[in-house]
Parts: structure tokens; sequence; C-alpha cells
């Protein structure tokens, strides 16, 4: 795996003055608040923070499955998102769920087979091309949905906790793969996480979110050589400081605070 910066970087994004409520009047809650975030063409971006923070809701409207209530939000080309779970057709084949992505991007019939196998082979699953998602594993799943991104062509991914179902092993696996595909690509990433160690271990930056209405509270830029490490000493002293930076925003809001969004 290559430890240079990404190649022919692209993508972006930037997010000036978001916020999102839900509900009117009472009933009313604000997920995100004034939130400002720029994301470099090309840059790997981790975003941590409590449950109920607006992580996630911070995803669904850069994708553009909400609107924000306030404030503009543009991306440097096509934007995929990537969910912690698979999302896959199980009465499709893995080529056959990648050959859907494809589809809807336009690519010819004639060339969706082949493409499909080839985007397979650089997730590692080359051997699994016939399979439906009932015979394969978590991981072997999750590397089907991450060849899926790869058929969008997408400037800007959006991952929401992909990896949290996973075993540690399979977990550590996805790492270096997800780091590979993203340096081959140069896309730009934004990857929700609530384990530290895998925002310091993939991310350029970290970005840690404080609670009710989520905002930006702390960002790092992660200065460690690649490939890394989550045991590395460099690594485990930067996801220290990162955690206990969070732990005490939790314990600076009632629980009340956090919620599910």
């Amino acid at each position: 795996m290559s430890a240079a910066a990404p190649t022919a970087a692209r993508g972006g994004l930037r997010l000036r003055g978001v916020s999102k409520s839900f509900g009117r009047g009472d009933s009313q809650v604000t997920a995100l608040g004034d939130l400002d975030l720029d994301v470099a063409p090309g840059e790997f971006v981790a975003v941590v923070g409590g449950s109920g923070c607006g992580k996630s809701t911070m995803l669904t409207l850069a994708a553009g499955l909400e609107t924000p209530t306030t404030g503009s939000i543009d991306a440097g080309g096509k934007v995929a998102l990537m969910f912690q779970e698979s999302t896959l057709l199980p009465w499709l084949t893995a080529a056959g769920n990648v050959e859907l992505a494809l589809q809807l991007r336009g690519v010819p019939t004639a060339e969706r087979g082949a493409l499909a196998r080839q985007l397979l082979g650089r997730v590692r699953l080359g051997r699994h091309v016939d399979k439906r998602p009932h015979e394969m594993s978590g991981g072997m799943r999750q590397r089907v949905a991450l060849a899926r991104v790869l058929a969008q062509d997408a400037a800007v991914v959006l991952m929401d906790e992909p990896l949290g179902a996973l075993d540690a092993m399979t977990r550590d696996q996805m790492h270096d793969l997800i780091e590979e595909v993203w340096l081959d690509a140069g896309f730009s990433v934004v990857f929700v996480t609530h384990n530290v160690r895998e925002a310091v271990r993939l991310a350029d930056r970290t970005i840690l979110m404080g609670a009710r209405p989520g905002r930006i509270i702390h960002e790092q830029r992660i200065q460690v050589p690649r490939p890394r490490a989550m045991e590395s000493a460099p690594c485990v002293a930067l996801a220290a400081d990162l955690t206990q930076r969070l732990r005490e925003e939790v314990a600076r809001h009632d629980e009340a605070d956090y919620f599910e969004i």
C-alpha cells in the first residue's frame, strides 16, 4: 500500500451556516446549529462525537437526502453515501449489486459485467462475484458496498459508521482496504465513527462534534506518516487526547442533550 498522498485529488465539500431542526413549536429540536466545515479535494476527514450530536444528520444533509433548515452545502462533484449496513439487494449477486450502480450511472449494458468484476477485484472479492449477500460474511458484504461506491465514480464519499458492525480483525482489514482505495481514487471522504482510534488511524484530520445543537468544537490534523497502525505510540497518544476531549464534552452536558438523530 502506498504511503503517498492521494494523486489526482478531487471532490471537496463546503458547509456554511448549516442548521437542521426537526418538528415544530414546543416539540422542535435543533440537531445541527450554524455548522461550518471545509473538506479539501482528496482529504480524509473523520468525525467523532457523542451519540445524538448530529453526525449522521450532517451526512444526510451533505448527501442531499435532507434539506438544511438554514445554510448552504456545496460539493465538488458527485456524492456517494456508504452506510453501516451494506444495504445490498438480497436477490442479486455481488456482481449484480455493483452492476446496478453502474446502470444508474449510465454505463452501457455491454460494459457493466466486466467493470463490476474489475471493481470487485479491487476490493479483493474477485473469486466471489457470483455470491449472494446471504452467502457472504459481514466484511465481504461491506466490501461489495465499497465496490458499489467505486462504481458510482463519486468525487465525495460519505461513510456513516461503515465498520461499526464488524469484528476487530475484519475491521482492521477494512481500514487497510479503505485507505488503499481512497489513495488510489483520490476522492474526498467524510467518515463518521464512534471509534476514536479508527478516526486517528484513517484520517488526515479529525473533527470532534459537541452536543445539541451539533457543532464542531475541536479539530486536529493527523501528521503521522502512512501507513499507520492503531496500536502505534503516535496514534495511541492522539486517540487518548481526542478521547479525553470527548469525555469532557459529554460530562458538560446532561444525557438529555444527546439524542439519536
